[in-house]
């Protein structure tokens, strides 16, 4: 039994040094004057492949993390940082240049080693997901609202 709980505990730590190398990858291995930067923000100067590729790389990071033990409200948090930074890295020239700056691979380290280091993010995600729910519906709301006005003003045009 002692010699699976070891082989356990060095499989945990060989993973999450892969995911560190990964995200270091991806957010800070190359260096130019003091800034540092990595594949990220240079794969999304590929349209549509780029930032799939960052993205998907992305969420299995995450994936990895949660499978060696971290809170579902680390993960949460962590896939939000992930979402996060694909919608803004999408959008062209600003998404460019968003990536160079918002690491969010890092950001995700971060709070996997404040999660087992300092006992943060612990628990249950239902706190963090209620509120993203209650704000999107919200949005989608105020969106088909919008719409909703739009929709009276066309009309208006067309009938008069």
């Amino acid at each position: 039994m002692k010699n699976n709980l070891s082989f356990e505990k060095e499989k945990r730590i060989r993973e999450l040094r892969w995911v560190e190398q990964v995200s270091t990858l991806l957010d800070s291995k190359f260096k130019v004057g003091g800034f540092r930067f990595g594949l990220d923000p240079l794969l999304n100067f590929f349209p549509i492949l780029g930032p799939i590729t960052t993205f998907a790389t992305s969420v299995l990071l995450v994936l990895v993390m949660f499978r060696n033990g971290v809170s579902s409200k680390a993960a949460v948090k962590m896939l939000l940082n992930t979402i996060f930074d694909a919608i803004i890295g999408s959008i062209p020239v600003l998404g460019n240049i968003f990536d160079f700056f918002f690491k969010a691979n890092k950001r995700n380290v971060k709070i996997l080693k404040e999660h087992y280091h300092d006992g943060k993010h612990e628990g249950s995600a239902k706190g963090i997901l209620t509120v993203l729910f209650i704000v999107l519906l919200t949005l989608c709301i105020f969106l088909f609202y919008l719409l909703w006005l739009f929709g009276e003003w066309i009309i208006g045009i067309i009938a008069h």
